[in-house]
């Protein structure tokens, strides 16, 4: 090798190095952002021509070159976040952005950032004002499959559900043969019942009624049941519905309960039903009252409602199926990417889902500002789907992904190429060196 073909070895070797420095120097510098994945500089050697004469056709090499700069696609640990609507994936995959970026009009982008917000239009977005894509939820939380950008209604209310079934659990003190209760007055509930409970249910408006149900033990094993409302909440049917019932407690519901002597079981239940007819509200409202898993009834154990144990009277669950109307107060996000929304009525609906893309080679992504990515041909076509199918990851809400550069790793990358920098420059100065000594030679 010539002294001047030294120097430029070495000179090749002091541009290569100072690359990748500027690499590694890039990681550091982006240690804290969101989703960003660190790179490492590939060098490799250029080869120059066949040294003539040399032993095996031996090849001399003219130096070094910075053949690439490799992406390291790990998983970055998760943090946690205060803000809703920010996501992280564990796994393959990126976010689906779309809009106007980096001198693209209307593309797609990829991103592992998932710092979104929705903005004043409602629109689900990333720091860089790009819509996330997905799949919108239609009122009956089915998720469409057609991708498009994701609109959170903030102002969505979910209309009152009228209340149609009550469960009641619960346990029955039996009662002494000399105190069954035979005739259950209305007007007087308290005293001619042997134990109450009480349910708000929900008219076809969404106005919340309270109904009470009283017991009775007419026989050993038993029981009738009534359910009240008062009548002052109630349309008066003798005057067309226009007016109010007068004052007073009205029997909307009411049947029987046995039990197996022996077991305490439930066996058997009945329920004959008048009209619910709420002031102002459907006038054909019904409610099924259900008393649980009967064994004659229904052909169960009679273990799943109301049973006859000797333990005081309690109930130890009560549910209804109504609800008053409500509005968006918060979103969630599950791990398969849908959105939850959450409403003032404690109602939980579906609102859409996050879609994901991953690719058959990351490495042919082309990384644009913002932690953006852009397909190309070496990346092959977006794959996009639902969260945790197809090979895609899953989503985490109310976390971020976290920068995947270590910094201990990243220092000794600098001290090591700091040092191939020095010897690149010793070297050139040592061809000096030697050149000056030719020169010399004259003397």
């Amino acid at each position: 090798m010539s002294i001047l073909k030294t120097m430029y070895s070495a000179a090749s070797g002091l541009l290569a190095h100072a690359e990748a420095i500027s690499v590694a120097s890039d990681n550091i510098a982006n240690v804290n952002t969101v989703g960003f994945k660190s790179q490492r500089a590939r060098f490799e050697d250029v080869l120059g021509s066949t040294v003539a004469g040399a032993v095996d056709n031996q090849t001399s090499g003219q130096g070094v070159r910075l053949g690439g700069v490799h992406t390291v696609w790990t998983q970055g640990s998760m943090i946690g976040s205060r803000n809703n609507t920010d996501m992280a994936i564990q796994g393959d995959g990126f976010f689906v952005v779309q809009g106007a970026f980096d001198g693209v009009q209307n593309g797609k982008f990829y991103s592992r950032d998932g710092q979104f917000n929705i903005n004043n239009t409602g629109m689900l977005v990333n720091t860089a004002g790009l819509q996330v894509q997905g799949y919108i939820a239609d009122q009956d939380e089915n998720i469409s499959s057609t991708l498009s950008s994701l609109e959170i209604p903030l102002t969505k209310i979910v209309p009152p559900k009228q209340t149609d079934e009550i469960v009641i659990g619960a346990n029955l003190s039996p009662q002494p043969s000399n105190e069954f209760i035979a005739n259950f007055d209305k007007d007087d509930p308290e005293n001619t019942s042997h134990f109450s409970t009480s349910v708000t249910v929900y008219d076809s408006l969404g106005v919340g009624h309270n109904v009470n149900v009283f017991f009775n033990q007419t026989a050993t094993g038993s029981w009738e049941w009534n359910a009240l409302a008062n009548g002052a909440e109630l349309a008066d049917p003798a005057n067309n519905a226009n007016t109010r019932e007068a004052e007073g407690n009205v029997i909307l519901a009411n049947g029987t309960i046995t039990f197996d002597a022996t077991t305490g079981l439930l066996d058997t239940e009945s329920q004959t039903t008048q009209t619910f007819h709420f002031y102002n509200a459907d006038p054909n409202m019904a409610i099924s009252i259900d008393f649980g898993d009967s064994i004659t009834t229904d052909g169960g154990t009679g273990l799943g409602g109301v049973t006859q144990f000797d333990a005081s009277s309690s109930v130890s669950d009560i549910r209804q199926n109504g609800y008053a109307s409500g509005a968006l107060a918060g979103v969630n996000v599950d791990l398969d990417g849908k959105i939850v929304g959450t409403f003032t009525n404690g109602e939980r609906r579906v609102l859409a889902a996050v879609a994901l893309a991953r690719f058959v080679n990351n490495d042919g992504l082309i990384r644009r500002d913002g932690g953006h990515y852009a397909a190309s041909p070496d990346s092959g076509q977006a794959l996009v789907g639902r969260a945790g199918t197809g090979g895609r990851g899953s989503i985490v809400g109310n976390n971020l992904e976290q920068s995947t550069v270590e910094l201990a790793e990243q220092f000794v990358s600098v001290i090591s190429y700091q040092r191939g920098f020095q010897a690149n420059s010793r070297s050139i100065s040592t061809a000096d060196d030697l050149l000056q000594e030719a020169v010399n030679l004259k003397r």
